[in-house]
């Protein structure tokens, strides 16, 4: 449902930031920004501190509090590095079936050499919420459904972020935004569950949906003002 453009050059992370300073002079946005690293195949990436130190420099520079920059990552090792770098900023466990292993026994490339048998819980997910709790992250992102059934109304269709999870995320004082979250039958269970946020493809359709149900929603921006903005920004970049 995208439209593309080409030729279209991607901006920078300090050129967003720059856009957003305009858009949202108030600074009420809530960003959300992951390290994309790969600990399986190290040589398609850059490192886990040539990623903690520049995304964190951009961070600082901006015009934004750094209590407002959510740092996110699958790979727990830039987790970690971030938070030793600097404790204010807000860290999200990214996690999946594939990068949590089906046996708490096995040690998983993506945990940071955490092995989550070592931490109490009746669940995998327990065990996980425990486990990112160690590492000082404030947010549980975890993958939606743990099955090709991604249907709650069908035969065979299994919950990766449950009830239990999110439970136990706040009894540690964690919060739960799981992902990516493309039905709205999916959104009112784990929403039923009470979830924090919802990270989706479609976020007119669940901001609808959330409305509907009374919860807060992100601030609303003057249209011309944003792309008065954009035009700005392109023509910088």
């Amino acid at each position: 449902m995208q439209l593309s453009y080409p030729g279209t050059k991607i901006s920078t992370l300090r050129e967003v930031f720059e856009f957003a300073d305009c858009a949202d002079p108030e600074h009420q946005i809530l960003w959300n920004i992951e390290s994309k690293i790969d600990p399986v195949h190290p040589n398609t990436t850059q490192g886990v501190d040539d990623f903690v130190t520049k995304q964190h420099a951009v961070f600082a520079a901006s015009s934004y509090p750094r209590t407002s920059i959510t740092y996110q990552s699958f790979d727990w090792r830039t987790l970690i590095g971030m938070k030793t770098l600097d404790p204010e900023i807000p860290t999200a466990a990214l996690l999946s079936p594939d990068t949590a292993p089906s046996s708490p026994d096995v040690i998983s490339p993506w945990l940071a050499g955490i092995r989550l048998s070592d931490f109490s819980g009746s669940s995998l997910g327990v065990k996980a919420v425990n486990a990112a709790k160690s590492i000082k992250a404030n947010i549980m992102s975890s993958m939606d459904v743990a099955t090709t059934v991604v249907d709650p109304a069908l035969p065979g269709y299994v919950p990766f972020t449950t009830r239990e999870m999110i439970d136990r995320a706040h009894q540690v004082g964690m919060t739960v935004k799981p992902w990516t979250v493309n039905r709205l039958n999916v959104a009112d269970q784990l929403l039923d569950w009470g979830v924090d946020g919802i990270i989706t493809d479609y976020p007119d359709q669940l901001r609808n949906r959330v409305e509907q149900r009374g919860l807060a929603v992100a601030p609303t921006y003057s249209k011309r003002h944003v792309l008065d903005c954009l035009n700005k920004h392109l023509q910088r970049v």
